[in-house]
């Protein structure tokens, strides 16, 4: 058994429910635009994101309409990113198929991921639930900063840490955690504990954010990506930024030099891996991502336990070990 079907457990019924729930969310009159929605729909990842709010909402209370409710928005907004991601990164692929702007083209892309952002928008509308809305609509705006942060940043190549946690903060960590404090609405009022699975979240997210940066200096031939991939695109992340910044400043030149290169060699990729192990990139971010994990297991310890509280707990743990 998997570590995600061992995750799923106590929501398994939930979950299942919400294929069906979330596909008729994806569903037009457009004949192109159902076209598009159904090739989305077919290539669905490991759906994390609506885990995690059924998994918050269970812990919090009972799991009620109003979860689904959350659970569809979120999905809607996080495909409705990937797809602008696609379209931002000029990216021919999503999850080892060809991505929308690959198949239509960009304006299609662009045009499709508004129209998932705007019917998550009008479903929770519809439910009168503008408490999810408010706590939506702010990952939503706080992901844009964080992308144009990040664009700017990348134009010049000076990226410092603070910069790199205020940008993993704003996107990754603001999706994760909208998951948790929905959740955690959809079955309570109490402001505490939405605010507590927030923090939550949000944790979980810089956690997840720093591992997935890590395996891009991993050779497993397991990630969705290929090692060095970031050096390609010229992302500066945080094994880098810890080893340039520990680095004499000669060496830092030189490293540099070849991350702006457009068009780099396979062994001048191999070598800004290899200073980033040898000036202890990989060993400082990984000692981040693991305090980030353990404040997140640290709010979860403090609720009775459950088999919802071990699957929570092995969420931590699988997002901060995770291969792929």
């Amino acid at each position: 058994m998997s570590a995600l079907t061992r995750i799923k457990k106590p929501v398994e019924k939930e979950m299942a429910e919400f294929e069906a729930y979330f596909g008729k969310t994806m569903h037009s009159e457009i004949p192109l635009l159902n076209i598009i929605l159904n090739y989305v729909l077919r290539r669905k990842g490991k759906q994390m994101r609506p885990l995690l709010v059924f998994l918050t909402a269970k812990l919090n209370g009972n799991i009620s309409e109003a979860t689904f409710v959350a659970a569809t928005f979120i999905e809607l907004l996080h495909t409705a990113s990937l797809v602008h991601d696609d379209v931002v990164d000029d990216a021919n692929e999503r999850r080892g198929a060809l991505s929308i702007n690959a198949l239509w083209n960009s304006k299609i892309a662009v045009l499709v991921g508004d129209y998932m952002l705007s019917k998550g928008m009008l479903i929770s509308v519809e439910k009168n639930r503008f408490d999810m809305l408010e706590i939506v609509s702010e990952a939503v705006k706080s992901m844009s900063e964080g992308e144009l942060l990040q664009l700017q940043k990348a134009r010049k190549l000076n990226i410092t840490e603070d910069d790199y946690f205020k940008i993993i903060l704003s996107k990754t960590a603001a999706l994760l955690s909208a998951c948790t404090a929905c959740g955690a609405r959809s079955v309570t009022v109490n402001q505490e504990a939405i605010i507590m699975m927030k923090d939550f979240g949000e944790n979980i997210g810089i956690a997840f954010q720093i591992r997935d940066d890590l395996l891009d200096y991993e050779s497993t031939g397991l990630t969705g990506k290929a090692a060095g991939n970031d050096i390609k695109e010229k992302k500066i992340t945080l094994p880098l930024i810890h080893a340039l910044e520990q680095s004499p400043g000669s060496k830092k030149r030189h490293i540099l030099s070849i991350v702006k290169n457009k068009k780099k060699t396979k062994s001048e990729i191999n070598e800004v891996i290899s200073f980033v192990s040898d000036y202890g990139g990989m060993d400082y971010a990984e000692l981040k991502m693991n305090q980030y994990r353990d404040k997140a297991l640290a709010i979860i310890d403090s609720y009775p336990d459950s088999d919802v509280k071990n699957s929570l707990k092995e969420f931590v743990q699988y997002t901060t070990s995770r291969k792929k």
